[in-house]
């Protein structure tokens, strides 16, 4: 099958918008298995998470911490 698209015609935001509806096609696909490395890295942060290793922000704290990076360059 061949899905020809104009992809040096197509602005970046074109582009994500035809990422965006493959992306929603695949998430539900009963046909696409999980890898297994897939459900060992969950495992293994979720192991992190609950022994304390390791700690999660809030989506604010990290587009702040972010944005601080980007300002030391």
């Amino acid at each position: 099958m061949s899905n020809d698209l104009p992809l040096d015609s197509m602005s970046t935001i074109d582009k994500l918008k035809v990422m965006e509806t493959i992306w929603a096609s695949l998430r539900d696909a009963p046909d696409l298995p999980t890898p297994e490395w897939h459900r060992e890295l969950l495992a293994e942060r979720t192991r992190r998470l609950e022994s304390g290793e390791a700690t999660t922000s809030s989506w604010d704290d990290a587009k702040k911490r972010l944005n601080e990076l980007g300002n030391e360059n």
